[in-house]
């Protein structure tokens, strides 16, 4: 367990965005970045952005983390952990807060915007807050000595977070704040893992049983619902092809002996 610990000063971290969003909200500076960033990422196409606002949606990152159940199972449950974690703290927050989003604020056609304009419960950023909250629990679920090629996580969260400046559904003050609040539910989620029975996380454990109906009503999740943006209906395809895998390997799993998995 003490391989897996949290740096004390990692619990810290999070204040540099929060701090960073409370300047530029009460700098006046909140429509003006806003701008500026939602400007200069239009020079990539929707494509890029729309994969990234996936990869901060509950269902899509639960959907591509699914084979973890048979390889890091420990780091899964982390994952699970903060992102609940990370829901209610995100549905919470929006209510006591309630502000306004850019649509609501700004005229038709000042801001590129891609899908349905979205009006009210801005911040915090529920993509951001997602995403950072997956990364930093599989970073920091794992040994120390592996965590190193890990840190790429957080550069792919961050773009999740830039994602939702770019197709104009948030300002940058909600996706600073939902990095920060992120991460702290991400460690929260690693630390409540790092107590879980290791007795309980194999593919034959009750525990695992429950992650694999959880795979099941995913993939009905992305049979039903369009996750976000149509431009994603390929990835939810895509998504639906790696849990139905998951799912037939995991079957086999109660019948031959499971793979060998890393913590």
């Amino acid at each position: 367990m003490r391989n897996k610990a949290i740096p004390v000063i990692a619990w810290f971290i999070p204040l540099i965005p929060l701090a960073l969003a409370f300047s530029i909200y009460f700098g006046e500076l909140q429509v003006s970045s806003f701008l500026a960033i939602n400007h200069f990422t239009q020079q990539l196409p929707d494509i890029i952005w729309a994969t990234f606002t996936f990869l901060g949606n509950g269902w899509g990152i639960f959907a591509i983390a699914f084979p973890l159940l048979l390889l890091a199972p420990r780091s899964l449950t982390a994952g699970i952990f903060s992102g609940a974690i990370a829901a209610v703290t995100s549905a919470t927050l929006k209510t006591l807060f309630n502000l306004p989003r850019p649509a609501s604020v700004l005229t038709e056609g000042a801001f590129y915007r891609l899908g349905e304009p979205l009006l009210h419960r801005s911040f915090p950023s529920g993509h951001t807050i997602t995403a950072f909250a997956i990364a930093s629990a599989l970073y920091f679920s794992c040994d120390q000595s592996k965590r190193k090629p890990l840190l790429g996580l957080f550069i792919l969260a961050g773009l999740v977070g830039l994602s939702r400046n770019a197709v104009g559904a948030h300002w940058f003050t909600d996706v600073l704040g939902g990095a920060g609040v992120g991460i702290w539910c991400g460690m929260l989620g690693a630390v409540l893992a790092s107590y879980f029975p290791e007795s309980q996380l194999g593919p034959k454990k009750i525990w695992s049983h429950l992650i694999a109906l959880g795979g099941v009503v995913a993939i009905y999740a992305h049979l039903t619902q369009m996750m976000d943006l149509e431009l994603n209906l390929p990835l939810q395809y895509a998504s639906i092809a790696i849990l139905a895998i998951t799912l037939i390997f995991y079957v086999k799993a109660q019948f031959f002996n499971a793979p060998s998995k890393f913590q």
